[in-house]
């Protein structure tokens, strides 16, 4: 790998930017061009929807948790299977 950082190119350095100012200009408007006049537009009527009361939220059930000790154990001796699963197959495996 290069010993390039990461985030060059980003930013242009100095040089470029000073480079690309330099070859902007600003539009240029015509100088004879007439004012032009403001006509408001006319307002649109657009029908506000009813307003509706807010839905109720369902009550929250407060959830039970049982068996945790059985779960813990049950994934523990899956975590230690699967373990054992992968250091047989570093053996086995060339």
């Amino acid at each position: 790998m290069s010993h390039k950082s990461r985030r060059q190119g980003r930013h242009l350095s100095r040089s470029k930017r000073k480079k690309l100012r330099k070859g902007f200009s600003a539009p240029v408007q015509p100088a004879a061009a007439a004012p032009q006049q403001y006509e408001p537009a006319p307002r649109a009527e657009v029908a506000a929807p009813p307003a509706r009361a807010p839905a109720p939220h369902p009550a929250a059930t407060p959830v039970q948790i049982t068996n945790v000790a059985a779960e813990l154990r049950m994934i523990g001796i899956l975590s230690g299977i699967i373990v054992a699963i992968l250091i047989a197959l570093v053996y086995i495996l060339p």
